[in-house]
């Protein structure tokens, strides 16, 4: 689960947040844009936006600043 990956990251190596949090807490649309420039530029697969990440974006889950991303947030 996100919250499991989330909590794996921040209590076993030691980060601040975990990469769901802070996808939430950058903007899924300015992650979107990032890796869809890098995607253009490489043509490398790896940096392909996850068809995920674009119907986040599409509905309207940006993070944080939106109110809903990978969590829920009061705003």
């Amino acid at each position: 689960s996100k919250e499991s990956i989330d909590a794996a990251m921040k209590d076993g190596c030691n980060f601040p947040m975990g990469p769901f949090a802070l996808l939430d807490f950058i903007g899924l649309d300015t992650s979107l844009s990032i890796l869809q420039a890098i995607y253009d530029e490489s043509a490398d697969p790896n940096y392909a936006p996850a068809p995920l990440l674009r119907r986040m974006v599409t509905a309207g889950k940006l993070g944080k600043k939106s109110g809903e991303g990978f969590y829920t947030y009061l705003l």
